[in-house]
This record gives structure tokens, sequence and C-alpha cells, in this order.
């Protein structure tokens, strides 16, 4: 590759999910009432949120400046906490199981281009939080990652490749550095 061509760039195969007015329809909902730090009432968001085509089960806390990409790419299990700011930029798919942390700030990243091609296409893989992930403050989770059971990535990782079952996981790209355990048991 002698030079990136940014100008030939497509979103080839890439499916937004749904047709232009929902699309145009949620970004408008999303920007004054789902992400908006004026609406401090969670079952509005929830509502708007299922509507938009999100699979919600019960007891999610879903803080202020919550962004969410595409609703209808997303599905969350049951007593999963969405901290402030954090974001989830699904492109592709995002799965969320039950008792799930996802900290403020932290970014869930669906999406990333080909840096090989000089177009630079789109080269996006669905998430997957498995049940009892904690998603640390300031965290990314890059696309094809899937954090296995009670997996934690600790404030500030960049996760990359998919975790071990209980690992705690820290640092750029994180690494394992040691296992959860809980009341002095490992889970």
């Amino acid at each position: 590759m002698d030079k990136v061509n940014l100008g030939a760039f497509s979103t080839g195969n890439f499916d937004k999910g749904a047709g232009e007015l929902k699309i145009i329809t949620w970004y408008f909902i999303n920007a004054l009432l789902v992400r908006a730090s004026w609406n401090p009432f969670m079952n509005i968001k929830i509502i708007l949120l299922r509507a938009f085509g999100a699979k919600i089960g019960r007891g999610l806390v879903i803080k202020n400046n919550v962004t969410i990409k595409f609703p209808w790419k997303l599905t969350i299990g049951n007593n999963v906490w969405l901290g402030v700011q954090c974001w989830i930029d699904n492109l592709d798919y995002v799965t969320i199981g039950s008792n799930v942390c996802i900290s403020q700030g932290a970014l869930l990243l669906t999406g990333n281009h080909d840096y090989t091609n000089s177009s630079m296409p789109y080269r996006n893989a669905p998430i997957t939080l498995e049940d009892g992930v904690w998603v640390g403050a300031r965290v990314v989770v890059c696309p094809g990652v899937i954090m296995r059971k009670n997996s934690i990535a600790s404030v500030g990782s960049v996760v990359t490749k998919s975790t071990e079952v209980n690992g705690i996981y820290q640092g750029v790209p994180a690494v394992v550095i040691r296992k959860r355990k809980v009341c002095g048991q490992t889970i």
C-alpha cells in the first residue's frame, strides 16, 4: 500500500439494521430524551430503547449521558448497570448478560477500520459480555471480544482479546493478572 485513500472509502456490506426514517428518529429521541443529562427518569429511557428494538431484561439501571448507537442491535439481560457516559457504539450486535456492570466512561466498540486496505473499509464484529462481567471506568472493549462469565476489566484497560471465566484483566492491551474472588472464594 503506497498511501491511504479515504476518498475511496465505502461502507461495503455494512448494514445499519434499520431504515433511514427509524435511524433519524432514533438520533433525535436519543439526543433529547435517552442520552440527555437533564432526564433522570430511567423508565422513560428503557421504554424508548425497547420501542426502538432493544431487548432489555428487568432491573436495568441506566445513568445519564449513556450513548447507544443502534438500540435494535442491543440485547441486555437482568440487573445491568450502565454508568454515566458509557458508550455502546454498536455498529454490530452487542449482547450483555445479566448482573453486568459497565462503569462510567466505558466504551464498547464494535467497529474498526481495516488499516491494511488503502480505503480503510469497516471491520466490524459483535461484542458479548457474559453474566457477572464488570467493565471498569474508561475501559475500551474492542470488536469481536467475548468477556467470559464473571471476568473484570479494570480501570482504563483496553480489552482486545476475549477473556477467561473469572479473570481480572488490566492494562493496554489488557492481560489477566489474577482470578476473581468474592467473599474469599473463587467464583
